[in-house]
């Protein structure tokens, strides 16, 4: 027998842009499989009309603070600037202002473009970073906020209301994906029970998703299925916004990292993995496998839902209309009996599954 990696059996749905194929690596490194429906792209710098008027009304004159938030985020805009010949001039500009970073890579690219920066706050969380900056006074201050993908609207609307000018940068925006194809048949996956997991890494993949999935008339039914059986991940508070909106539940690493992400995901999978004795044999059930014995039996979305479904109460009878409703896509009373069948097919064994005339089906579970 050999070792079975903790996430083999598991399926796992990715909508991020920015570093997808990472957050992939690390989950199919742990056994999983990996489907990618990207839900946003990231507008090229140097095309961002935005981010170059933004840059340009900052240099209209002096600014007092400027609020770095990511590093990649704040190196590219200073190699956007370069490109439109405003390089040296904005470099000047922020050698003149306090500057502020939220974390250590944003402190590592204000070094690196031969700047210092006055304070980072030992948290790394805008919060602290904001609470700061309101105590240090700010009113009548010009204060640049780098945007990294998405707004700060409680950030920015607590400086203005303090009596600041807040210039917003918007740094790498996001918009709808130029091919929704991929995006579709992931939301269709979800739907159909073949993905056990959906980590986020944005809130703008978030929200597209979801509207996508309310533009085609799908979002009940993925509001539900993200409520009731896929395990939904978000990198932190801000990412989780629009899902908890909806009342969709989701679980947080305790540090917002992409390692960390992959991490809970892994094992919020395995805790949810139930363990029985059938029929003699050790079962573990997993996403869209089991294992039996040791060796991992891969199963179909339709006769993995009626084994969950028989799992929940182990050794209790389940009636036909239970297991009907059980089914990803519902069917008819002859849809739980061809699962039925196709389970003990991909198990090898008849008798984990016990027909109880004209009441349902059992596991054949130990008492």
């Amino acid at each position: 027998m050999t070792d079975i990696p903790p996430l083999a059996g598991f399926a796992v749905g990715i909508t991020a842009a920015r570093r997808a194929d990472e957050l992939g690596a690390l989950l199919v490194r742990k056994g999983a499989t990996v489907r990618y429906g990207p839900a946003i792209r990231i507008v090229p710098l140097s095309d961002d009309t935005e981010l170059h008027a933004a840059t340009a009304r900052l240099l209209e004159e002096p600014v007092d603070a400027v609020v770095a938030t990511t590093g990649i985020g704040f190196r590219g805009w200073i190699e956007a600037a370069e490109g439109w010949g405003l390089g040296e001039e904005l470099l000047t500009g922020l050698e003149k202002a306090t500057l502020l970073a939220r974390g250590p890579k944003a402190r590592g690219a204000i070094r690196a473009a031969g700047l210092a920066e006055r304070y980072s706050p030992a948290s790394e969380s805008n919060a602290e970073l904001l609470q700061h900056l309101l105590e240090s006074g700010v009113e009548g201050q010009r204060i640049a906020v780098q945007l990294h993908g998405e707004p700060l609207p409680y950030f920015v609307d607590s400086l203005r209301d303090a009596g600041a000018e807040v210039i917003e940068v918007p740094v790498y925006r996001w918009v709808g994906p130029a091919d929704p194809g991929p995006l579709d048949k992931l939301v269709d996956a979800v739907l159909d029970g073949a993905i056990d997991a959906l980590p986020f890494t944005s809130a703008p993949a978030a929200a597209s998703m979801l509207a996508m999935a309310r533009r085609t008339g799908r979002q009940a039914a993925l509001v539900d299925a993200l409520t009731r059986r896929v395990l939904v991940a978000c990198v932190g508070p801000i990412t989780a916004a629009p899902l908890a909106a909806l009342g969709i539940p989701t679980v947080q690493p305790a540090r917002a990292r992409i390692g960390a992400l992959a991490r809970t995901v892994a094992e919020e999978l395995m805790e949810r993995s139930p363990r029985l004795r059938v029929a003699g044999r050790e079962v573990e059930l997993r996403g869209q496998a089991a294992i039996v014995d040791g060796q991992l039996c891969e199963v179909a979305p339709a006769p993995m839902a009626v084994l969950r479904a028989l799992a929940v109460e182990p050794g209790r009878v389940v009636s036909r209309r239970e297991l009907r409703a059980a089914l990803p896509s519902g069917g008819e009373e002859h849809a739980v009996e061809t699962a039925i069948g196709r389970l003990r097919t991909s198990l090898g064994e008849g008798k984990f599954v016990q027909t109880v005339v004209k009441r349902g089906y059992r596991l054949a579970v130990e008492r």
